[in-house]
């Protein structure tokens, strides 16, 4: 796709009127991956938070795949967010329904009608994610690793332009956090742009991608050679 899929300029982010982010330049295109890096309370979520349209953006020009969150209407956000592929630390899977039914289910309320359709694509994803054998099982029947390989395939259901990933690998053992940022890794070479924070500055070495930084009220590009020890 040509074009920034998101494009900020010098935009204001704030929660409960105090400002965690100021003069935000953010240009992103298709096909990149995107990390969010900074201690806890620097803005890293806020910033996530505004680009679906959770946290409106108190100053500045912000567009992301095409809709100005300056001026877009409550009407249209649920519109927004289907394009968004949204991937919580903490999962939110529907725990009194398989994992077919809880796939099944945003399909549904995105609009998708056809049974034989519906059941091609949750197979696609199953497969994408490496979960093919596991669409009858609850969430609480698998690991924290498989329920977040399923919030991915929910994610990726309607095959969204853009991945919004917070702290996917938050509460996972190192080697299944690996594993969860290299399926990302390759989504982002499908051509989504995907665009994750994370408190594992090693991922960064071992799949690489544009870095932000979150830190005293600004986002700045890294772009020098940096260790992970420097951030705890």
């Amino acid at each position: 796709m040509d074009g920034a899929l998101i494009q900020y300029t010098g935009v204001d982010i704030c929660q409960q009127e105090v400002c965690v982010l100021e003069g935000v330049n953010l240009e992103l295109q298709g096909g990149e991956f995107v990390y969010l890096i900074g201690k806890v309370g620097t803005g890293k979520t806020s910033l996530l938070k505004t680009l679906y349209g959770e946290l409106d953006i108190a100053a500045g020009e912000a567009q992301v795949l095409g809709y100005d969150l300056q001026r877009i209407r409550q009407k249209h956000i649920p519109a927004l967010r289907r394009r968004l592929g949204i991937v919580f630390q903490d999962f939110q899977l529907l725990t009194d329904r398989s994992v077919y039914a809880n796939l099944e289910f945003v399909l549904k309320a995105t609009g998708w009608t056809n049974r034989t359709e519906i059941a091609e694509r949750i197979e696609e994803v199953l497969r994408l994610v490496g979960m093919e054998n596991k669409g009858y099982k609850l969430p609480n029947e698998l690991s924290g690793g498989e329920q977040q390989r399923i919030v991915i395939a929910r994610a990726v259901l309607n095959s969204p332009d853009i991945i919004l990933a917070d702290e996917p690998t938050g509460n996972l053992d190192v080697e299944t956090g690996r594993s969860i940022t290299c399926l990302l890794h390759d989504i982002s070479r499908s051509g989504a742009l995907v665009v994750m924070t994370t408190h594992n500055l090693q991922l960064i070495n071992e799949f690489p991608g544009r870095v932000f930084r979150c830190e005293e009220h600004r986002l700045k590009e890294e772009t020098e050679a940096w260790l992970p020890a420097e951030e705890k």
